[in-house]
């Protein structure tokens, strides 16, 4: 009888997708067409409180929506609502970020003893892969449990980068978890630098700006720039710095203070080096006092980005109809750190044939 009833339990639970460790649902629609007739699509993940939609252009998070303190749900990350938008000029909302992620200065880059000249987008240095990076790309896409799984393979030299490297993404969404995992091989001597680069308002996009939202960042280190915002190679102490977020600090708590590295940025552009003996180690907290939610970021990488949205100069209208402004939202990039292919000193992002590149980044959410 006991073995019975625990039978019928466990199907109504299942009927009503509540049971313990319930799969995602994943669903897969059309979301327009490139220039060239190449069909491009989107897919829903939905784990029963949180759902996040991810489109095969760019492996773009288009939304991501999840509740409040009330319940009441809301749409978490910049960006548009029709492929348009995300074919025009924009910066990389919730966009798959590679070859290499973040800046290399004046795009200069050695591989196995031999220069490369990248093209320079960003001032007088290269920016999140060059002209067209990973985030301007088609991308292959499949179901797999509890989410997609995205494939993209830059040829040999695309955007000056040597070595034909394969990129494959799974995007999955579980116990109220969004977990990016980036795999790539090569079959030359290559850098890869992966991360995602969407801009996040916990208020919910649209909403105004994040100052009054709180950040914590594990980490007792970052690394100052140049006038480029290419790090000079010092791992610098936050602890009396405006750059100390050891404990939850409001975003606009110290980001408009007397400090060169700030004016640098017009505000916080930078990698703070994480505080980790290794493995998937808790490496932001952002809290929104208002709605209450709460994002927390494990990453296997060494360090991360934190943007707060400076160059947003209110041209872009996104998906509430609203005109997104300066600091209308903040990124957290999860990264090997910027110019490490001419800083021996850092992390190395180089990857050889026969070895595999691996990260894994995960954004908990919940309410408090």
């Amino acid at each position: 009888m006991v073995r019975y009833l625990s039978t019928v339990l466990a199907l109504l639970a299942l009927c009503h997708g509540v049971q313990t460790g319930a799969q995602t649902k994943v669903s897969q629609q059309p979301f327009g067409k490139l220039k060239d007739g190449k069909a491009v699509e989107i897919y829903t993940l939905f784990d029963g409180k949180i759902e996040a939609r991810i489109m095969t252009y760019g492996g773009v998070i288009v939304s991501l929506k999840t509740p409040d303190r009330a319940g009441k749900m809301a749409d978490i990350t910049l960006g548009f609502y029709n492929l348009a938008q995300y074919l025009a000029p924009n910066p990389h909302f919730g966009a798959l970020i590679g070859r290499y992620g973040n800046r290399i200065g004046k795009g200069h880059l050695v591989v196995a003893g031999k220069a490369y000249q990248l093209a320079l987008n960003n001032g007088p240095n290269t920016l999140h892969g060059g002209t067209e990076g990973f985030d301007r790309k088609l991308w292959t896409a499949k179901a797999i449990p509890n989410g997609v799984e995205l494939t993209y393979v830059s040829k040999d030299m695309e955007e000056n980068f040597p070595g034909t490297l394969t990129a494959v993404v799974h995007y999955t969404l579980e116990g109220g978890a969004l977990k990016i995992d980036y795999t790539a091989t090569t079959n030359k001597e290559t850098v890869v630098n992966l991360t995602n680069h969407a801009y996040f308002n916990l208020a919910g996009e649209g909403s105004g700006d994040v100052l009054k939202q709180e950040m914590q960042i594990s980490a007792s280190r970052f690394t100052p720039v140049d006038d480029g915002l290419i790090p000079t190679g010092e791992l610098r102490a936050v602890k009396g710095t405006p750059f100390d977020f050891s404990k939850p600090t409001a975003i606009g708590a110290h980001i408009n203070d007397d400090d060169d590295q700030l004016k640098l940025g017009h505000g916080y552009d930078h990698n703070f080096v994480i505080d980790s003996k290794g493995g998937m180690t808790l490496a932001a907290v952002a809290h929104d006092p208002a709605s209450g939610r709460v994002m927390e970021v494990r990453t296997t990488e060494p360090g991360v980005q934190f943007y707060t949205g400076n160059f947003l100069d209110g041209t872009l209208k996104g998906k509430s109809g609203t005109l997104y402004k300066q600091r209308y939202a903040f990124c957290l990039e999860t990264q090997h750190f910027p110019d490490s292919p001419n800083k021996p000193d850092f992390p190395s992002t180089v990857l050889k044939p026969g070895h595999k590149y691996h990260t894994v980044t995960e954004y908990k959410f919940s309410a408090r």
